[in-house]
């Protein structure tokens, strides 16, 4: 059994911004205060948190949504990558970003809900406010 979660957070810019900033990397490493090598292309493999995150982009909607496998370091040898959909939902002058995460290994669903507020949801209202 894999554990799933699903978290949101309301960033004070337009979707499109967000989303073009989670595909590059200097802003994706900007936002999230840690490196991050990604590039706007489905097929391409990305790394983030210094390294401690790895994918690879499977679709792209542009402004809409990010679908990419992902794994970390810490997964299980011979565990499956897991699946993050990351949704942006603009409202006004607002968009919610709304992460989907599959897949990950059982028993750890606290910890990336914890990593993924710590790591990216008070960086990214930094950021972004």
């Amino acid at each position: 059994m894999t554990d799933n979660i699903k978290l949101s957070v309301t960033l004070p810019t337009s979707p499109s911004v967000i989303y073009k900033a989670w595909l590059n990397s200097d802003e994706h490493t900007a936002f999230t205060k840690s490196k991050a090598v990604i590039e706007k292309k489905v097929g391409s493999r990305f790394t983030a948190g210094d390294g401690y995150i790895e994918g690879e982009i499977k679709q792209m909607i542009l402004s809409r949504k990010i679908t990419m496998t992902w794994r970390t370091t810490d997964f299980p040898e011979g565990s499956e990558d897991s699946l993050l959909e990351v949704n942006f939902e603009g409202n006004g002058e607002s968009t919610k970003v709304i992460l989907v995460h599959e897949n990950l290994p059982e028993g750890e669903g606290k910890k990336y809900r914890k990593g993924w507020k710590d790591n990216y949801f008070t960086p990214m209202k930094e950021y972004f406010s």
